[in-house]
């Protein structure tokens, strides 16, 4: 891989202590580019430092924290001269039935998966705006794509950052600027061990559902097939495309789980066809299928 110099891109990477974010980095390096990594414990990038002398920048940051995210990005933009690449990667699960959910650790993790991404990004918006120039991954997950039991406020959060991304995607594109979501499925990360939490309430009636998928959930951990360092690899050959994607699924589970549930929404959408149009004002036409919000008939109906 290429040495990094000074015009070589520059990758923010939030939540690099362990995980994605751990290899996000390490393969950003691998190709040349700087990074500057962050984590609440910045002690923890350390092995970041050896052997990458100037390529590298570990910075303390609580993406809750609205002063560590101004304090962070304009100490790498000021080191670095500019961020081309913020990856959103912080975050963290939390397994509960909707009603076995509590308040406090619910406001939290939107704290963490939701309000600080989008924080980050605003931060990072201007500098990449004057370029017109750069992309935003923010790494979401396949409970974005689909809510499973016990999952619910995670999927919720999840689902807020896909929505929150796609708008984006529209209003940065004519600017020159990328957005990339990625939806990993199941990986070999500390997203079912350290990194994840549980709700204290345990509800009987919800053990066949919620129950059944804790158990599961924490069962898989170590044993999941995706491989993270692989991710990693496939996350930074989409940023370099020509033409990148704008949804990544990554991993064999993630890619059938999306299918799937692709396809059975499109069936059941197919199915109620009828009642669903015969919502409207009899007189209005349909909409144009050049249209921006882009209508796909079903079969045999135009």
């Amino acid at each position: 891989m290429p040495p990094a110099t000074p015009s070589s891109p520059v990758w923010m990477i939030t939540g690099c202590s362990s995980g994605l974010g751990r290899e996000f980095a390490r393969a950003a390096l691998a190709h040349g580019f700087r990074v500057a990594a962050t984590a609440r414990n910045p002690a923890a990038l350390d092995w970041l430092l050896d052997g990458h002398a100037g390529q590298v920048l570990t910075l303390a940051l609580d993406v809750t924290s609205a002063e560590q995210i101004r304090s962070a990005v304009s100490t790498a933009e000021r080191e670095f001269g500019c961020i081309d690449v913020l990856v959103n990667n912080a975050g963290y699960g939390y397994l509960a039935a909707v009603e076995e959910g509590e308040e406090d650790e619910i406001r939290a993790m939107f704290e963490t998966n939701f309000f600080a991404l989008a924080a980050m990004t605003r931060a990072v918006l201007p500098a990449m705006r004057s370029r017109r120039c750069g992309t935003i991954v923010n790494v979401a997950s396949m409970d974005g794509l689909l809510g499973q039991a016990g999952c619910g406020y995670g999927a919720a959060s999840k689902f807020a950052v896909v929505g929150l991304s796609e708008s984006l995607a529209r209003e940065l594109g004519p600017l020159g600027i990328r957005v990339l979501i990625v939806e990993p499925g199941p990986f070999r990360t500390e997203a079912a061990g350290r990194s994840l939490r549980q709700s204290a309430n345990f509800i009987f009636d919800y053990e066949p559902t919620a129950g059944h998928q804790r158990r599961e959930t924490l069962a898989r951990n170590g044993h999941q097939p995706g491989d993270p360092a692989r991710a990693a690899e496939c996350v930074i050959q989409a940023v370099l495309a020509e033409k990148p994607p704008e949804h990544l699924v990554l991993g064999r589970q993630g890619y059938w789980m999306a299918e799937h549930q692709l396809q059975a929404l499109l069936r059941e959408l197919h199915a109620w066809h009828a009642l669903s149009v015969s919502a409207d004002f009899p007189e209005m036409p349909p909409p144009h299928r050049d249209a921006p919000d882009v209508y796909i008939p079903p079969p045999g109906r135009s």
